[in-house]
């Protein structure tokens, strides 16, 4: 894992020097966005990356395949270097708005374990004595600040990008990069549709549309577009850009549904969210759809009551976490997830890339469906 561990610390540094370069130019604009600055560098320090780590091992799964298999210099010297961490580092950006937006959309007060950025501008407001709604400020201050880094993304990857000799891979990439932003903002606007409009819908259409959900808001662009992103800035085959997706989407599926079980049961000292969360927020997911059909009709009314009532007490939680745990749907889930991981696997084993990219994309594998946080 030595390639990844210095991959994060060279997106660490990418994006320190070009936050810092931002930060200055908007010192020059007031003094009064200095908070603007230091909110950006507060969400983009640190994490796990796991979108710069795809988009890296997508590119080092092309780039890797030399006549004895592997990259010379073990990948990390290799052309293109300077490109792929710029890259890596505006999906890091790309993911800092989308969770901006997510948490105002949700109304989560919380993110890895501290207030979510339009509570700390909620706060501010208060802490100033300004006039107006701290809750109104707070909110369109973050909208505001998830846009700016949006820009700030784009930026970031048209710089890498002027960085390839070759244009048709910059247009490739570009493309891919543009279709992973429209995917995410449907995927939203899906998963938010779920939370209000199930009441209209058949039954039999609640799983396929949460399962739709999942692969538009999350998986796609968690793990299968930062992987076609990379293997497309090496200039990747077909075949090699397919077995990329073909390993991506199970995986990114995976990912998405070990989320939603730490949404429901996480511990909130590793996940840095309440206990539960999801269940305030009324998330409609693959978990709670399996636990409603399997429920008698009592519990699933009960259910149907309390989801999404952002005043549920610690009880009421607790109630509704019996009930999901009791209907089955957490194995349920976790099959499903074993499920995904094997076809994944099986698509990497058989995938015309680079035999160290293999190990490393494996090893991802269990990391981003094994979590606790």
């Amino acid at each position: 894992m030595a390639g990844s561990t210095r991959l994060v610390d060279l997106v660490q540094s990418r994006l320190d020097g070009f936050l810092a370069e931002h930060g200055a130019a908007l010192a020059q604009i007031s003094p009064d966005l200095e908070v603007i600055d230091q909110s950006a560098r507060r969400l983009l320090a640190g994490g796990k990356r796991f979108r710069a780590l795809f988009c890296y091992w997508g590119w080092r799964a092309v780039t890797g395949l030399g006549d004895d298999g592997e990259l010379a210099g073990g990948g990390l010297e290799g052309a293109g270097l300077d490109a792929i961490v710029s890259v890596a580092s505006a999906l890091e950006i790309f993911h800092a708005a989308a969770l901006v937006h997510d948490d105002i959309m949700d109304n989560s007060d919380l993110r890895r374990g501290q207030p979510s950025l339009h509570k700390r501008f909620e706060a501010l407001h208060g802490e100033q004595g300004w006039s107006g709604s701290a809750r109104q400020y707070g909110q369109a201050t973050a909208l505001l600040v998830g846009d700016l880094l949006l820009a700030w993304s784009d930026e970031l990857f048209e710089n890498g990008a002027a960085l390839l000799r070759h244009p048709d891979a910059a247009a490739a990439a570009r493309s891919e990069f543009a279709l992973m932003r429209t995917e995410v903002a449907v995927g939203q606007y899906l998963d938010m549709l779920e939370e209000t409009s199930w009441r209209t819908r058949p039954e039999t259409e609640l799983l396929p549309r949460a399962h739709r959900v999942i692969v538009y808001k999350s998986a796609k662009y968690s793990v299968e577009e930062p992987l076609a992103i990379g293997g497309s800035l090496a200039e990747g085959s077909l075949a090699q850009l397919a077995a990329l997706r073909a390993f991506g989407l199970p995986l990114g599926v995976a990912f998405q549904l070990r989320d939603d079980l730490l949404g429901v049961f996480g511990d909130p000292a590793v996940t840095g969210k309440p206990s539960g969360d999801d269940l305030r927020e009324g998330k409609r997911t693959v978990l709670i759809t399996l636990a409603r059909q399997k429920l008698p009709g009592s519990a699933a009314r009960l259910v149907d009551e309390l989801l999404g009532d952002e005043g549920l007490d610690e009880q009421q939680i607790g109630m509704l976490q019996t009930a999901v745990r009791d209907s089955g749907a957490v194995e349920q889930v976790e099959r499903i997830i074993a499920h995904n991981v094997a076809v994944a696997t099986a698509a990497l084993a058989e995938a015309p890339i680079a035999r160290s990219a293999r190990d490393e994309l494996g090893a991802l594998a269990e990391a981003v469906t094994r979590r606790e946080s």
